[in-house]
């Protein structure tokens, strides 16, 4: 039955499945044995097969026990008949028979075919179970084998990932021939076989984006404890570092903004804030609330929320669009946000003696702003040129060198101008009781949304 040629294709077979030829072999003999004793003998007998891998051939023995009183001659073998064979055996002895292979009729052949198909199909299963399964949580690069108007099929090597069109981005759009990052979310195996779903628009994808492009985060120096996400338009980033002299936002956006814009591009576009994660629940609520300023944060511990209280002229942006900053905020930190304006805190009698400020540095806005651009030192050198020329202009400067001065004086001072003016028209607002889970902002406040210049604040996303 077996030869070279067959040994051959064997081989063949092994390089196309991926499966060990150790295994296969296990699978063939195993196929064997069942197939002979369906056909010869019964269920309950005992046979091995020896297969010779250099010649191709294989021979098969049937196992029986010595016995004084025979029962069933399929597994057992009388004492007498034993001894014919050879006079040192005795009772509970093991004898192997060699059958004759030549003998095996096309049945048990046909049989062993089919058996060994569908070993070889229930050990594929395992391997791409197994394979992925250990790939769960984690990011591969597929290819976009077919797009569907719900669903996209991506080709990740030996079979096809299902990827949902409410995993996709919102606005991108998927071509065939396509090679993108997915993140595998689930890895199911059922009776019809291994079914891969991925996403991309699981906060964990913005989180194992970052560890590909930042070398700190991969190897553990710089830690992101949470992730907040709305898929297509933005996200929050709290990352933490325990070592001294290493700054975990600007390792994350990178030189000029390089690593984040990578990360940014990948996502189609999406904006990220990163900001500092702290254990101090005040802080850490008032960074995750970034761009917008706050003025006190006090905390419940019972009921795990906070109260914050921000400039009259900062409520919108702490809001967001639609209250997405703050839905963000509370997703990122876990804890329950009430947005209060300065004016309604004191008319509510909110602020006391006792409320808590914020411990944090005054500047922390400001870093937080240079950050994202990449340009700190730049910032401060031209700050420091500016004061320099105020303070101590003398008659060795030149024309130039003051009218630039001047120029850079007004330019801000009218920038600054125009941005107090885009908030003149929140002054008179109020009415803001019922936003606990910030899912409900409806067409009442977006008025608030389009007057501001959320653009400003996103200009560490733009090219050089």
């Amino acid at each position: 039955m077996a030869s070279k040629k067959f040994m051959n294709a064997l081989n063949l077979l092994c390089e196309e499945k991926g499966i060990e030829k150790d295994v296969f072999l296990t699978m063939l003999t195993e196929s064997i044995e069942k197939a002979y004793k369906k056909n010869y003998l019964n269920p309950d007998a005992n046979v091995r097969v020896e297969i010779n891998e250099k010649t191709g051939k294989f021979r098969l023995f049937e196992i029986r026990t010595v016995v004084d009183d025979l029962e069933d001659e399929d597994t057992e073998v009388s004492l007498d008949e034993a001894r014919e064979i050879n006079e040192n055996y005795q009772i509970g002895d093991i004898i192997e028979t060699e059958a004759d292979v030549e003998q095996i009729g096309r049945l048990a052949a046909i049989q062993t075919k089919q058996l060994f198909r569908q070993k070889i199909r229930e050990t594929e299963k395992e391997t791409l179970y197994n394979e992925f399964a250990d790939k769960k949580d984690e990011i591969i690069t597929g290819i976009v084998d077919r797009v569907e108007p719900k669903f996209a099929i991506i080709n990740i090597g030996k079979t096809g990932a299902f990827l949902g069109l409410n995993q996709q981005i919102p606005g991108e759009t998927l071509k065939e021939g396509d090679h993108i990052k997915v993140y595998v979310s689930d890895v199911d195996r059922n009776t019809k076989g291994t079914h891969i779903v991925v996403s991309r628009t699981e906060p964990q994808f913005v989180k194992r984006l970052f560890e590909l492009e930042v070398p700190e985060v991969y190897d553990g120096t710089v830690e992101i404890k949470s992730v907040s996400r709305e898929a297509g338009d933005r996200s929050k980033v709290a990352v933490y570092t325990a070592h001294e002299g290493i700054d975990p936002i600007g390792a994350c956006v990178g030189p000029k903004g390089t690593r984040v814009k990578n990360v940014v591009d990948e996502l189609n576009g999406e904006m990220i804030d990163i900001i500092e994660w702290s254990n101090d629940p005040v802080v850490y609520i008032s960074h995750a609330l970034s761009p917008s300023t706050v003025e006190k944060v006090s905390i419940d511990e019972k009921d795990h929320s906070a109260l914050v209280i921000v400039p009259d002229d900062q409520l919108s942006l702490a809001i967001g669009k639609r209250g997405q900053n703050a839905r963000l905020a509370v997703r990122l930190t876990g804890w329950k946000i009430d947005i209060k304006s300065l004016s309604e805190a004191k008319e509510l009698g909110l602020l006391t003696e006792n409320e808590q400020e914020i411990p944090v540095d005054d500047d922390f806005q400001e870093i937080f702003a240079n950050e994202m651009l990449g340009s700190q030192e730049e910032t401060d050198h031209e700050e420091d040129v500016t004061i320099a020329d105020e303070e101590t202009a003398d008659e060795n400067e030149t024309v130039t060198e003051t009218e630039t001065a001047v120029e850079e004086t007004v330019t801000a001072d009218a920038q600054e101008q125009d941005h107090d003016d885009a908030y003149d028209d929140y002054d008179d607002y109020d009415d803001y009781d019922d936003y606990d889970d910030y899912d409900d902002y409806d067409d009442e406040y977006s008025k608030y949304d389009n007057d501001i210049d959320y653009d400003e604040y996103d200009k560490y996303y733009d090219e050089d």
